[in-house]
């Protein structure tokens, strides 16, 4: 028969709803034979995979556990090595200035360098152009 005497015979409701009971019966069908396998073998490879990130998470916890502790003890041998750089160039920071001071006197420089000096000239210059309102 023919859709349009089923529609004559039966009406267009009934025919429409036997037509959708067919298309629900084929995708339970096809959800149950096909897709329901298929999303079962994910599970399993997706539990797998969460187990060994899990594995992954303990083994990065664990290893930055070890990281720490070695530079903990590391640190004390780090920091005395820093503070022990640091004397060192502000000794060679003290004699390099000390050698310019000498030679800036053995030049007989009547105005030595002062950083005093040159803060209170700066004042000065300062006060200067806020009384004469410039700048």
């Amino acid at each position: 028969m023919d859709v349009v005497e089923l529609v004559n015979k039966y009406g267009f409701p009934i025919v429409m709803a036997v037509g959708m009971g067919w298309i629900i019966k084929y995708v339970w069908e096809w959800a149950t034979k096909e897709v329901k396998p298929v999303i079962g073998e994910a599970n399993t490879t997706l539990v797998a995979l969460i187990d060994r990130i899990r594995m992954l998470d303990n083994d990065l916890i664990r290893l930055n556990q070890k990281v720490n502790t070695v530079l903990h003890l590391r640190g004390k041998i780090i920091e005395s090595d820093r503070v022990m750089e640091q004397v060192k160039v502000e000794s060679e920071a003290s004699q390099k200035f000390n050698e310019a001071v000498s030679h800036a006197v053995k030049k007989e420089d009547p105005k030595p360098f002062s950083r005093k000096d040159d803060l209170d000239d700066q004042e000065k210059e300062d006060k200067k152009t806020a009384a004469s309102g410039e700048g």
